[in-house]
């Protein structure tokens, strides 16, 4: 499990990588050339979407996101555990409703045909790739999931 986490940090960082290099070559361009990347705008904000949709799978399962731990320190461990399993199944609950969502927007977005602006490229693989990171986001959360009910614990 550990390497399928690996590969998926590693994806949402190679994400962050490929904004970064977006945005610094596309300034540097503009203020040193006067010259612009094709579509630069359309695919750095679809880069940014995958990413935070990688990013999400990324931190979802180690727990790792953003937590406000007051009542639960606050507790015994029996409800430190009712809160952790409840917490889980509500994020998973969430994170499958919005996977199933982003599927419908990528298959919509493949049967319009929708296109960026300058090179007419398709937008739908980006949205896929998005839905990608959202999937695994769902599949590591349902894990997280029976672990705790099981008893094993965060990993």
């Amino acid at each position: 499990m550990d390497r399928v986490i690996a590969g998926i940090e590693f994806t949402a960082a190679a994400f962050i990588g490929a904004v970064a290099a977006d945005v610094f070559v596309s300034v540097v361009l503009r203020y040193a050339f006067g010259v612009s990347i094709p579509d630069s705008y359309d695919i750095g904000r679809m880069l940014l979407g995958i990413l935070i949709f990688w990013g999400i799978a990324a931190t979802s399962y180690r727990g790792a996101h953003i937590t406000v731990d007051l009542l639960w320190s606050a507790c015994g461990p029996r409800a430190k555990r009712a809160i952790d399993v409840f917490a889980t199944l509500v994020l998973l609950f969430v994170v499958a409703v919005h996977s199933l969502m982003l599927f419908e927007k990528v298959y919509s977005t493949y049967l319009d045909n929708v296109l960026t602006y300058d090179l007419h490229l398709p937008t739908w693989p980006f949205f896929a790739v998005a839905w990608g990171g959202d999937l695994a986001a769902v599949i590591l959360i349902a894990v997280r999931a029976r672990n705790f009910i099981s008893g094993r614990g965060a990993p």
